[in-house]
């Protein structure tokens, strides 16, 4: 038996859905708004969620920090394909409005059982994705791919610098990175560095070895090795039109 919530602003919806649902999964609760969804979500006594994305009050988006963190998502949306393929790639399923039986077990079909940690994607992004970042004891958030202006390596971790100068660390390796974010604008610089080119204003030589990348925005330029520059600029060239 699974226990799940079901967190949705409309009541036909949340009866549609439930009347929907085979007999292992067991409603334990319900919501429409904000508030009271935190409330709900604060129990813990659940291994699944569906969430809406449009609520009364804000986003579904913005209760993810507040799932129990063994429990899994279904999000429920009225978003078409393209925009909602930002949770696929993240492995978190979805379902769209009105919720179809043969998608809805289809999404069932691939929960797996409660408390398995949820993997990595290796599904490639595309610059239009948001990924989510999980931050550790922080909590969740989705971010703009086309926002991340690079990823750096720290250890067991990778710092993520975001559009307005703001760093953020995940537990995702730099390889998990190299294999999901969009090859069309994104490339290593650096063993330790992965840049967005579109994020790129110049490239300044340092040393016989070593160059600098010059972001927009006026963050402390990067480093990159001799071996990536030749590849670089004939990426910056393709991806931006600008010749470095």
């Amino acid at each position: 038996m699974t226990d799940a919530l079901i967190i949705d602003d409309e009541p036909l919806a949340r009866s549609d859905l439930r009347s929907l649902l085979p007999s292992e999964i067991n409603v334990v609760g319900e919501a429409g708004r904000m508030e009271e969804a935190r409330k709900l979500l604060q129990r813990g006594n659940y291994t699944l969620v569906f969430l809406d994305v449009q609520l009364l009050g804000g986003s579904g988006l913005d209760l993810v920090p507040d799932v129990h963190p063994k429990a899994r998502i279904i999000f429920v949306t009225a978003f078409d394909q393209h925009a909602v393929r930002a949770f696929e790639v993240n492995a978190l399923d979805y379902l769209l409005k009105p919720v179809a039986p043969e998608r809805l077990a289809a999404a069932l079909a691939r929960l797996r059982p409660p408390g398995t940690p949820k993997p990595d994607s290796t599904a490639s992004l595309r610059t239009d994705d948001r990924v989510l970042l999980k931050l550790g004891t922080d909590g969740e958030r989705f971010v703009r791919v086309a926002d991340i202006r690079c990823v750096s390596s720290c250890e067991n971790y990778s710092e993520v610098h975001l559009g307005n100068n703001e760093r953020v660390f995940v537990r995702r390796t730099m390889k998990a990175w190299e294999e999901t974010l969009p090859a069309a604008t994104f490339m290593r610089a650096h063993r330790h560095t992965i840049v967005n080119l579109r994020h790129i204003e110049r490239v300044e030589r340092a040393t016989d070895s070593t160059f600098l990348l010059h972001l927009a925005g006026g963050e402390e330029p990067l480093r990159a090795s001799y071996r990536y520059v030749a590849e670089l600029r004939e990426r910056l060239a393709s991806a931006t039109g600008q010749k470095v």
